[in-house]
């Protein structure tokens, strides 16, 4: 591929990405382009390969429905281009001396969709409901700190802590913590979805296409294009085809083989890592799982290299469990840091299972490229140990809906990585986790370790407390991490304006053109 590989991490030094999301008073505003607002115009359209399982924010974790939904709606904070935090619908916060106390300065002047105004009662239904297990939120365990809400006057909110919280700002900025009107409702919004971002649905073909038209109420500079359609094309190879013939302006691919293919003289791509990463993941609650020694003879008996190398040319890097680059794990720290057959068979002894065992896995087909090529290898290599992979290839949305209940004993998948690790783990990983039955593991050591690394405002004490957490979930073969990759953003030549984040998002079409 002649175009090199974009550094979006580059900016992201320990010390600083850390000191970002320590809970401090905060008044910079929000992130703009330097763009004359409404300016420019046309309709661009995105091919994707699948459908958006849901139009609901707090349920969404297929990132079709997350890339949608991150343009129609608002969050209090938001990740500038560099993934620090910054101002969103709050413009600003201050923090008590204790840090149990924290004010959110709305900004004013905001409407939802339909017309209606944001204010703080919006605020604090959304949070409550967040909140509240009957909600089902996948983003609940990210204001476990949060023992009450109040809306302290029209534009002010006023939340009460049980214990400081250093993630809070991060964790703040995820569509999945998008703040709703007190008005809607969960069946309304899946219909018709009513925010408070750059864009507004303007129509909708299921399992063809979604097109969101400029909102012209943004709060914020309103967005260039006239419209964005996400057109629903099966798969990545006839993306390429419908991008070269003029049909499609903009695509993000996980497979860099298509993305050599897709790049010609009207097509450029620009690959970007990704804090998404790639993992076996493993139901320690079932079956043959349930013992340690059979999750660790599967961790030793895998080239995390050669799945790389199989399922992405190459094109990334193995990884441990922690992506974010102010805390990123050391992928040599693990039992097995390279493949031992010999080590495997031991650990498969050790459980009494030395005649082996078999492992029902599911796999997405159509949610990103990879997917079946990493599971076959990943099948290949266990076999070689012993270890049988059964597996069941799903379309997107019914991968998601087991995934969702946990209705799986192994799952192939790729989840996404965020800045910081509390906002990454602590739903799965502790045992009050609202993921924690899809995570399928949890410990009181690891409670008391995110508890600690939520409560410290100091970037090297968090750093090292994350480090614990990530040799742990090593050590006990939580799952199994093989790796991080690119992102590869195909735009046509008459793009401009687009920039591709290392979260994935496609926040930035808001600031995109057509020439």
């Amino acid at each position: 591929m002649s175009t090199a590989r974009r550094a979006s991490y580059g900016a992201l030094t320990a010390t600083g990405l850390a000191l970002a999301l320590v809970i401090t008073g905060c008044s910079s505003p929000s992130p703009t382009p330097d763009a004359d607002s409404g300016s420019a115009g046309g309709d661009l359209v995105l091919g994707v390969t699948s459908d958006p399982d849901t139009l609901f924010p707090w349920k969404a974790t297929q990132f079709q429905a997350v890339n949608v939904l991150q343009n129609l709606y608002g969050t209090l904070t938001e990740f500038d281009e560099e993934l620090n935090v910054v101002p969103g619908l709050a413009e600003s916060w201050d923090v008590s001396e204790d840090g149990l106390t924290v004010t959110l300065n709305l900004r004013e002047g905001v409407s939802f969709a339909d017309g209606s105004t944001f204010g703080s009662e919006d605020v604090k239904f959304s949070l409550d409901a967040i909140k509240d297990e009957a909600t089902a939120a996948v983003a609940a365990s990210s204001l476990a700190s949060v023992a009450s809400v109040e809306a302290t006057d029209e534009t002010t909110v006023t939340l009460t802590l049980s214990a400081p919280d250093a993630a809070l700002p991060a964790n703040l900025a995820v569509v999945n913590m998008a703040m709703l009107s007190s008005d809607d409702t969960e069946e309304a919004l899946n219909a018709t979805p009513n925010g408070t971002g750059p864009f507004i649905l303007e129509d909708r073909t299921p399992s063809q296409s979604i097109t969101l038209a400029k909102n012209d109420e943004y709060w914020g500079d309103t967005a260039l294009l006239d419209t964005v359609e996400f057109r629903v094309i099966p798969d990545e190879s006839s993306i390429v085809s419908a991008m070269q013939s003029g049909n499609v302006q903009l695509a993000v691919f996980d497979d860099p083989l298509v993305a050599q293919t897709a790049e010609a003289a009207n097509v450029t791509i620009e690959a970007t890592p990704q804090l998404s990463y790639h993992a076996l993941q493993l139901n320690a609650t079932r079956g043959d799982l349930t013992d340690v020694n059979v999750r660790l003879a599967m961790q030793c008996a895998i080239d995390r290299q050669q799945v790389l190398e199989t399922a992405a040319l190459g094109e990334g890097e193995v990884t441990g469990p922690i992506t974010s680059p102010a805390y990123k794990s050391d992928p040599d720290s693990r039992p097995c840091a390279e493949r031992d057959l010999d080590k495997a068979a031991e650990y498969l002894d050790a459980a009494g299972k030395s005649d082996g065992v078999t492992i029902n896995t599911i796999v997405s087909q159509g949610e990103y490229a990879t997917s079946v090529n990493e599971a076959q290898n990943l099948k290949a290599q266990l076999a070689e140990a012993n270890i049988t992979l059964e597996l069941e290839v799903l379309e997107s949305g019914a991968f998601v809906d087991r995934w969702i209940a946990a209705d799986f004993d192994a799952a192939v998948a790729l989840n996404g990585g965020r800045p910081d690790p509390d906002g990454m783990y602590g739903r799965y990983f502790t045992s009050t986790g609202n993921l924690n039955q899809v995570a399928g593991y949890s410990s009181p050591e690891l409670d008391e370790l995110f508890a600690e690394g939520r409560q410290s405002a100091d970037p090297e004490e968090r750093k090292a407390i994350y480090e614990q957490v990530s040799d742990h979930l090593e050590d006990n073969a939580a799952w199994i991490w093989l790796f991080t990759s690119y992102s590869y953003t195909a735009t046509t030549s008459d793009v401009e304006g687009y920039t591709p984040m290392a979260n994935g998002s496609l926040q930035y079409l808001r600031t995109a053109s057509i020439k």
